[in-house]
């Protein structure tokens, strides 16, 4: 039986993770017959065609309304999730997309949900990536149900389009086994940072929602929850219409903490995890809700007197007229898999922590100053520099708010961190290495169970921010889900009440 103390998330985690002892043993060999399919195919549905709204030189569109309106929506889906090459690979085709996803498994799927346009009637829209179309799924408004099941947040009030991510669990699951959940929600986390960005160039503001009821939301989708499951929605409110940027509200709400439940065999963690860090339905109205302190200014942590600190303030990263330079980056990203074991410059690191960590220096560049996440204050950054020019080999503790390095261990981690990643060589010849980590305990304590939800989908949004940070200053990047948890902690110094999230590696490339 599980300890009583701990939570569902907290046992979800301990049983999810990878021991040097036992990490044979949980490598079952793939059942390549029972490959998932990374697309979701309907056999009745009318569909719209977004391909011809793609083009090099945007402003072709400016002249005529319509048509701009379809090539902002085209341009918003296709960098956020759109597919960007075709691979062969043992003798089937890989599509690759824009954000990220472990093992090229691709969990996430992307609906549209409209309230009613003069170009788009109200109904239920599906992404469909390979043809870079919608497919019309209901035609009814399903607007006041979703409202609804947002608890009438205040973002959904005036905007007339949503988008709603869902996780096809078994799509990464079939690699990654119970695990996989945490694979799917920094895969789900890539793709919020995409929507986001892309929101940006296409004049969108996304609003997120992590707050609601979920078989509410399911129901709306008319999916399988035992298969599917909401994870995330983002009313766009339109920037070119001044009626629709409203206050976002609240992002995040809490769930019941669990500590009362059964054994559960391997293969059927994730899904009980899942169902039971749910919002459930009968809760009527904001008032009924537990309450969340969400307005307390981002701390920065493990401020020794005795240790080095090296202020990180730099020039921002130049994304060009109308930010072309971010929308060449989304669509060219890639996952390094190797690096030349080469330094980085001082400069490089603080440019990708920059553009990672303080989006208000880019209000200028028509970025969002102040992107949406669950709640950042719960989560910290420790970064292990093996080979920055100008920087002491060691592991550092970033404090965004200070905007410094400060060193609390110093030694070069590469034997470790080759041995930590899971004897990946990505690890062994980064020049720095990215480590995202947050107090569990005292998380469940603020948001329940769903929290672990919440940090793992804001370590993805960071995560996919230094992806596209480096990839446009010619760098190597490279995201980590799979790692040694604990050795992490007692290799780096790390305090042990902080369970790691998310690894990045960064260098350049071979």
């Amino acid at each position: 039986m599980p300890e009583l103390h701990q939570s569902i998330a907290q046992h979800y985690h301990e049983r999810t993770k990878y021991e040097p002892e036992t990490l044979a043993a949980k490598s079952q060999r793939l059942d390549w017959a029972k490959q998932p399919v990374p697309f979701k195919e309907y056999r009745i549905g009318s569909d719209i065609d977004l391909k011809p709204y793609i083009q090099e030189i945007p402003e072709t569109f400016v002249d005529d309304p319509q048509t701009q309106w379809w090539q902002r929506i085209s341009r918003l889906l296709f960098r956020s999730y759109g597919l960007t090459a075709r691979m062969p690979s043992l003798g089937n085709t890989v599509y690759l997309r824009s954000a990220p996803s472990a093992g090229g498994l691709y969990p996430a799927e992307v609906y549209l949900v409209s309230r009613g346009t003069p170009l788009l009637p109200p109904g239920l829209y599906n992404y469909q990536c390979r043809t870079h179309s919608l497919k019309l799924l209901w035609e009814n408004d399903p607007w006041p149900a979703l409202q609804a099941a947002c608890f009438w947040h205040p973002a959904l009030e005036s905007t007339q389009l949503a988008i709603i991510v869902t996780a096809v669990f078994y799509r990464s699951a079939w690699r990654y086994e119970d695990r996989a959940y945490r694979r799917i929600c920094l895969d789900t986390g890539h793709l919020l940072g995409n929507i986001e960005l892309a929101g940006s160039i296409t004049d969108y503001r996304p609003h997120l929602i992590g707050g609601f009821i979920d078989e509410a939301v399911n129901d709306l989708l008319y999916v399988d929850p035992l298969q599917e499951g909401a994870i995330a929605v983002l009313p766009l409110a339109d920037l070119l219409d001044i009626r629709q940027n409203l206050p976002s509200g609240c992002t995040a709400l809490p769930s019941a903490t669990e500590t009362n439940y059964p054994y559960i065999p391997d293969g059927e963690l994730l899904a009980y995890f899942h169902s039971h860090t749910q919002i459930p339905p009968g809760i009527t109205g904001k008032l009924n809700l537990p309450t969340v302190k969400q307005a307390k200014s981002l701390e920065d942590k493990y401020n020794f007197p005795f240790c080095l600190k090296v202020p990180t303030a730099t020039t921002a990263i130049d994304w060009g007229d109308n930010l072309a330079n971010l929308e060449i980056t989304i669509h060219k990203r890639r996952s390094t898999r190797a690096y030349n074991g080469e330094e980085l410059t001082l400069d490089e690191l603080k440019a990708l922590l920059d553009f990672t960590y303080q989006p208000r220096n880019y209000i200028n560049q028509n970025l969002d100053p102040a992107p949406d996440y669950f709640d950042l204050n719960l989560i910290q950054t420790f970064i292990a520099v093996c080979g920055v020019k100008g920087l002491e080999t060691g592991c550092y503790y970033y404090a965004p708010k200070a905007q410094e390095l400060r060193q609390i261990r110093f030694k070069n981690f590469r034997r470790e961190l080759h041995f930590l990643c899971l004897g990946q060589e990505l690890g062994r010849d980064a020049a720095a290495v990215v480590f995202h980590t947050a107090d569990l305990k005292s998380a469940i304590a603020e948001y329940g169970d769903r929290v672990y939800r919440y940090l793992h989908l804001d370590a993805g949004h960071l995560g996919q921010r230094l992806n596209l940070a480096a990839i446009r200053l010619n760098l190597g990047v490279s995201g980590i889900g799979g790692f040694f948890d604990d050795q992490v902690n007692e290799v780096l110094g790390i305090p042990d009440d902080e369970a790691v999230l998310y690894i990045t590696t960064l260098g350049r490339p071979r």
